[in-house]
């Protein structure tokens, strides 16, 4: 019994995770049912009204007072409702993503998705070689993923599952109904993702959370760690780089920004500097976030001081583990990206 009792234990947050499915599956059908304007609505109303009750709400004022220490304080409250508000719409358009982008350059009447930057896009998918893509968790992230798709670029979107099996199974299902292909992050995926850009395909990745093992950058006059895959990825292969970020528009519309590819800072030896690679892109993610901060993802743990590299002593003859991390060209970076 005693046995019994402790494997009941261990698989607990399993179980309850799977007890979840029925509910999971019954919002879905919810928000079908009702339609983008009126779930996404719904949603925004819903977390308007529960986020601010949330510890996760102590976190993005924290963010929003270290970001903008100038700003006055019902400003940073108005820019964390509305995070909620991106948040709760983001939510319930996971049961219309097949058929959220409707972006087609032929057509005459109003369209849900407008793209800005679609002759970088078209010169990514007709060049032959192979792109990276960095993105960030801004408005209804999931689209960069979808255009692709629906315009032929080989591409790969690395996604980080989440904990509970139950969302992770039921979001697998949703993506994969819309979106080409996908990698999950986890231990030995990097592999996986490496031989995406060796065949030539593009690899998509949101750049803009916490990695442990990561590089660091400067982003919103804080430093952080970031993950440095698609600068390690760039600076083995040479191949082009592109930011993509999607801006949530009046009356449930979107814009997708491509932008071109950057000019990342290289080395003595005339290779892509990693950490410099790396600070590019999150400058560019960082200017996205200043330009609409009520579409961020304020909530997460970006900057975690503690966890940051401890500068090696001169006299220790050896370099600082931020420099050490990327011996390797490829190193097995893929276990948190998203």
């Amino acid at each position: 019994m005693l046995r019994l009792a402790l494997l009941l234990k261990r698989s607990y947050p399993r179980l309850a995770g799977f007890a979840m499915i029925p509910l999971i599956r019954a919002l879905v059908w919810l928000a079908r049912a009702l339609g983008p304007a009126r779930s996404t609505a719904l949603g925004a109303a819903i977390l308007r009204a529960i986020g601010p009750l949330l510890p996760a709400h102590r976190t993005a004022l924290a963010n929003l007072r270290a970001a903008f220490p100038d700003m006055p304080e019902a400003e940073r409250r108005k820019i964390a409702l509305e995070a909620w508000d991106n948040l709760g719409r983001t939510g319930a358009e996971y049961a219309h993503l097949d058929s959220l982008f409707d972006y087609d350059p032929e057509a005459t009447g109003p369209l849900r998705t407008d793209i800005s930057g679609i002759e970088h896009f078209v010169a990514l998918r007709d060049d032959g070689q192979p792109g990276l893509i960095f993105s960030a968790h801004l408005a209804n992230w999931e689209l960069p993923a979808i255009c692709a798709a629906r315009f032929g670029l080989d591409a790969t979107a690395v996604f980080r599952p989440p904990n509970n099996p139950a969302a992770a199974r039921l979001l697998q299902e949703v993506r994969r109904r819309s979106m080409g292909g996908l990698a999950a992050s986890k231990p030995g995926a990097v592999f996986a993702m490496r031989d995406v850009v060796e065949n030539g395909g593009h690899l998509g990745q949101l750049i803009d959370q916490h990695f442990t093992r990561g590089v660091v950058v400067e982003f919103l006059g804080r430093p952080c760690l970031a993950n440095p895959l698609l600068a390690k990825l760039a600076r083995h292969y040479e191949c082009p780089v592109h930011g993509v970020r999607v801006v949530r528009l009046p009356e449930g519309r979107f814009r997708l920004d491509l932008t071109p590819p950057l000019d990342l800072p290289r080395t003595a030896d005339g290779t892509i500097d990693v950490t410099g690679a790396m600070q590019a892109m999150t400058t560019v993610v960082e200017g996205w976030v200043r330009e609409n901060p009520g579409q961020w993802l304020w909530m997460h743990r970006r900057w975690r001081p503690d966890m940051l590299p401890k500068p090696r002593s001169p006299s220790a003859g050896s370099q600082p583990v931020v420099e050490s991390s990327q011996a390797n060209v490829i190193s097995q970076t893929a276990s948190q990206t998203l």
